[in-house]
């Protein structure tokens, strides 16, 4: 899960499996597997970085 903001200022907890392309238009848009988009502050390149630092956390944990 990447902690991301709304437009609008407001965090939220987005489960990063669930995305399936992101964009910037200019405003970074981020679209779901379920067809659902959800405009965010943090550009691509933020959000790309999020998932993998928390794939990251994720893999290290089972290799403990």
């Amino acid at each position: 899960m990447i902690e991301l903001t709304r437009l609008n200022d407001k965090k939220f907890t987005l489960n990063s499996d669930l995305i399936e392309t992101v964009e910037e238009v200019p405003d970074t848009s981020i679209t779901l597997t379920t067809g659902k988009k959800i405009m965010v502050k943090e550009s691509r390149i933020e959000v790309k970085n999020l998932v993998k630092e928390f794939k990251k956390e994720i893999y290290n944990q089972n290799n403990i």
